[in-house]
């Protein structure tokens, strides 16, 4: 009886919990659905855009059949008959891969960002505007000549053809932004030229205001110290080889000795296998590390007296800024017209091979980092005229209006004098009128088609002759067995000064006279010593006659590049990648060397300074990622520069503000606004002299100061309680993102490398950091071309879900790289895919 009574009310208890799990299930199918959906329209989306390379594609705009056999890491050898059907097929086969990043290249050049993005990247397009690369790349293509034209025309309308032809299936990107490219022109290819020039010879204007700044409140003696322009470590390519009886008695112990000197056996068995816009990393990051890494580039050559084979092999790793894709395109372009046959990297956007080789000769660049961009004040007047040697006149003035996305348009007036355009709205805090003479608003000279053409060192030169901007330094090589280096890029001469300050602009007292001829650039061909390097460092030996810099990178890596290569070794294509992965710094070993002796003779210290003290002590001054020294004691030489700076220059805005950060830069002088090429110079030099003009107020003496430093670092929050887990890798890790793709849900984490611990920083040869490092590695092998290597960053791709996308992630991240072949016979046997372009 009691079981009937309670059975209904069982029942009644168990249906709604039945409904609710049915209900539950309908949920979660419909959310699985959903999902479903959602990778299935991704993956559709983004696979359609994948291109085709294999089969044939027939198009208006070819004269004759050309060829595209790809390798194993989707490299393209393209074969045409004629010139303009070689570049037609160049422009065709490059936004393939890469159309995405070719209009967002030239839209961050151009200014033209925020149509696009929106207000977010606003600043960043009046930036644009006001320096006016536009301008700079239209009055560019004036000065083409007839020849270079046809080739730049070719190759827009190879990129236009593959728009046309794919405008429903481009990349993913092009979709999720909801827009469509507009057609290339020749003026976008120069854009994207222009980009790199800012990219490596800008800035300059923003350090010598810097610079006048500090030398007003700190006096001549003091600016001097800190902006110290020359080392004994110096290595100019023009200079003799350097004893070591040469190096002064105070060297700064930085423990390097003839072991040291050669390379890590283990090192040496490998094996052989931007410009994306700045808002795609997190601005607030970069500025944080800005003073701790700068980017550099290395490059070398040897002669067959130090090599296995006996015929030179040149080596090039070239350190930018990160981005997704990689910035260079790999591509062999042969013609049997002009006996056109060239491999190697490729701008994007732009025809011909920019580094690279032909049947004869090879090349590579580092940044030379000329002074080129001058500050005058300019005098204006209640009329808006502007003072001259003549008398006043009138500016120019350029309106530029800004389309922004949902917002309405903004616009500017961009004022020019004879100088250049007025920047004082790029410079926080000034109120001056400041006008900017660049080389980039003078020439830029195309001569690429002359560099991929050129069969010796004379023709060499010859092409680089025309050469005006972005300045390089350019080693050479070729299978006769010679070497050489040439300085290239045009150099002002001015009346007076050097553009480290800002000067007047109403007399002609430091005008430009003219460039520094380019017979007077610095050059060397087959030195006695067989050995030839740059690593951004001074390339001017002791009295010369001109300014070409007033601010060298340091000279830690190129010191370290001649230690190695003239160790007395036979050296083979695996040392050289060896070299380009070295991480030791001598400079972050002296300096470990000089807290350890101030920590050793403290006479009260903290436990935790005695840990670190213990560890630096073992130190062999490797920028391993999995080693804590090199975390403790970058951090601890970091407090080492502010306890120097913020008794003279004042602190930092965070320490200033009374309720938190500034969230905008105000251009008021601070620590932290110096910062300068060879700083470690002056840091160098601070802890071997001792100098008591810079030891700070309450300090007794450096050793003090040292052990204040060391103190200070270990007390930051990101210092953990066990020092040991300090690990260098995890704490200065490189990071590369998609500008885009990364917001993607579920799968935006798998279109980039994302963050991984990494060895090395700016005085390692591997020279790394956060958002930079090598955009590729190559080493020129003259005993046989097919045995030359290269490998990218991330991969020939910018299509996701392409399959070379990020397959060179792997060789790029671990130190092993990818045979280049260039023979016909080593092409065909590479060879993995095969594309025919047929006229129509």
């Amino acid at each position: 009886m009691s079981v009937t009574q309670t059975l209904p009310q069982d029942l009644g208890e168990i249906r709604p919990k039945r409904r609710l799990g049915r209900l539950l299930s309908i949920l979660l199918l419909v959310v699985l659905l959903m999902v479903a959906a959602f990778l299935g329209w991704a993956y559709w989306t983004a696979h359609s855009a994948v291109p085709q390379i294999d089969g044939t594609i027939s198009m208006p705009g070819l004269s004759a059949n050309v060829r595209v056999v790809r390798n194993e890491q989707g490299v393209p050898t393209i074969e045409a008959a004629t010139l303009e059907d070689l570049f037609f097929a160049q422009g065709y086969i490059t936004a393939q891969d890469r159309l995405w990043q070719m209009d967002i290249m030239r839209r961050a050049a151009a200014g033209q960002l925020s149509e696009i993005i929106g207000k977010a990247t606003l600043q960043m397009d009046r930036e644009q505007r006001i320096l006016g690369l536009r301008v700079a790349a239209e009055n560019a293509e004036k000065q083409i000549s007839p020849r270079d034209r046809a080739f730049f025309d070719a190759y827009a309308r190879g990129v236009n053809a593959f728009i046309e032809s794919h405008r429903d299936r481009l990349q993913v990107e092009f979709r999720l932004l909801k827009y469509q490219p507009r057609p290339w022109t020749v003026t976008d290819s120069l854009l994207i030229g222009a980009r790199m020039v800012q990219d490596l010879n800008h800035g300059n204007y923003e350090r010598a205001i810097t610079r006048e700044k500090i030398l007003a409140k700190l006096g001549p003696e003091l600016t001097a110290d800190l902006y110290v322009n020359s080392s004994w470590r110096d290595r100019p390519p023009a200079s003799e080889p350097r004893g070591m009886q040469e190096e002064p008695e105070d060297n700064g112990n930085d423990g390097d000795n003839e072991e040291e000197d050669e390379m890590d056996p283990e090192g040496a068995v490998t094996h052989t296998t931007s410009l994306s816009p700045s808002f795609a990393f997190p601005l607030e990051v970069l500025a944080e590390e800005a003073d701790a890494f700068r980017p550099g580039s290395n490059n070398w050559v040897v002669s067959g007296q130090h090599t296995v084979s006996g015929k030179p092999l040149l080596s090039n790793d070239m350190h930018l800024d990160h981005q997704m894709p990689n910035l260079w395109y790999e591509a062999h372009l042969k013609s049997t017209a002009g006996n056109f046959d060239a491999v190697g990297v490729t701008l994007p956007g732009v025809p011909f091979v920019i580094v690279g080789h032909n049947q004869r000769i090879g090349w590579g660049f580092t940044n030379v980092g000329p002074t080129v961009e001058d500050d005058y004040i300019e005098d204006f007047n209640a009329q808006g005229q502007y003072k001259t040697p003549s008398g006043w006149a009138n500016p120019e003035h350029r309106s530029e209006t800004i389309h922004v996305k949902g917002e309405a348009d903004a616009t500017l007036d961009v004022v020019t004098t004879r100088h250049g355009p007025i920047i004082t709205d790029l410079i926080p805090g000034e109120t001056r009128h400041i006008a900017m003479r660049w080389t980039l608003y003078d020439a830029m000279g195309l001569v690429f088609f002359d560099v991929d053409t050129a069969q010796n060192w004379e023709e060499f030169r010859k092409a680089f002759s025309g050469f005006s901007a972005p300045g390089q330094n350019v080693m050479y090589a070729d299978v006769d067995g010679n070497i050489g280096y040439q300085a290239t890029g045009k150099v002002p001469i001015r009346a007076a000064g050097d553009g480290s300050l800002p000067v007047s602009g109403r007399d002609d007292t430091h005008e430009w006279k003219s460039y520094i001829p380019f017979d007077d650039m610095p050059r060397v061909y087959n030195p006695k010593s067989g050995v030839l390097a740059t690593a951004n460092g001074r390339i001017t030996p002791n009295g010369y006659k001109y300014s070409i810099s007033t601010e060298w990178e340091t000279p830690w890596r190129t010191d370290r590049i001649y230690r190695v290569l003239e160790s007395g070794k036979k050296f083979g294509p695996a040392d050289m990648l060896a070299l380009q992965m070295d991480t030791s710094s001598a400079y972050d070993h002296f300096c470990a060397d000089k807290f350890v002796y101030a920590l050793d003779h403290a006479p009260k210290l903290s436990d935790r300074a005695r840990k670190a003290a213990d560890i630096l002590r073992d130190w062999d001054g490797r920028m391993s990622a999995d080693s804590p020294a090199p975390t403790i004691e970058t951090e601890a030489r970091g407090e080492l520069q502010r306890l120097l700076l913020e008794p003279k220059l004042g602190p930092a805005p965070e320490e200033q503000a009374k309720n938190g950060p500034q969230s905008k830069p105000t251009g008021a002088l601070t620590w932290k606004s110096y910062s300068w090429g060879m700083r470690t110079v002056w840091i160098e030099s601070i802890l071997s002299q001792q100098p008591a003009r810079w030891l700070p107020p309450n300090y007794p003496d450096y050793d003090a100061l040292l052990t204040a430093a060391v103190e200070s670092a270990l007390s930051k929050p990101t210092a953990p309680a066990d020092l040991t887990k300090w690990k260098w890798g995890e704490h200065y890790p490189v990071e590369i993102e998609h500008p885009v793709l990364r917001e993607l849900p579920l799968i935006g984490r798998f279109t980039a490398p994302g963050r991984h611990p990494l060895s090395g920083n700016s005085y390692t040869v591997r020279a790394v950091g956060r958002g930079f490092g090598s955009s590729e590695r190559l080493t020129w092998n003259f005993a046989d071309f097919d045995r030359s290597t290269l490998n990218l960053v991330t991969g020939q791709s910018g299509v996701f879900l392409s399959p070379y996308y990020m397959d060179q992630w792997k060789a790029w991240y671990s130190g092993t790289t990818f045979t280049l072949p260039y023979s016909a016979t080593a092409v065909e046997q590479h060879r993995r895919h095969e594309l025919k372009l047929m006229p129509k």
